[in-house]
């Protein structure tokens, strides 16, 4: 039996979608007789149509996912998103290898294993860039015959 049009008008009675609306299978011969929005509404007052309930979402998935990385899980490289420089931008990389390398400059000038004026070239040259760590800066000054 075709009851398209029944299932309409209940669901717009119960104001609900008309995948909600239930219909008694025992008593689907009266519900097919019922051709107006009164007759739909008696019905509905007898309990042969009714709305279903609202279907909920879990929670259980999220939660445990969250459990999870409260324990430090879930990291690995498939979890990354944004560019390299997203995660730690370019500057503050610049800034933790510039303060070393200062820091270390500052040591060996203070060490005298530098004079001054060599203090001030790699100090110009950490600058510019030509270090891109302190071993590096060490080699450089060893080969030059920078060293005391």
């Amino acid at each position: 039996m075709n009851l398209t049009t029944q299932k309409r008008l209940a669901a717009d009675i119960l104001k609900v979608g008309v995948n909600r609306i239930w219909i008694d299978p025992e008593r689907i011969d009266e519900v097919s007789r019922a051709i107006t929005r009164d007759g739909v509404k008696q019905l509905i007052k007898d309990g042969a149509i009714k709305a279903k309930p609202k279907k909920g979402i879990s929670s259980y998935r999220s939660k445990k996912i969250a459990q999870q990385k409260k324990k430090g899980r879930r990291r690995g490289p498939g979890s990354i998103k944004g560019a390299k420089g997203a995660r730690k931008p370019r500057k503050e990389e610049w800034m933790t290898t510039i303060r070393a390398l200062r820091k270390d400059l500052r040591k060996m000038r203070d060490n005298r294993e530098i004079n001054k004026s060599t203090y001030r070239k790699l100090y110009k040259m950490a600058k510019g860039g030509a270090f891109k760590s302190k071993s590096y800066m060490k080699t450089y000054a060893r080969d030059h015959d920078m060293l005391r």
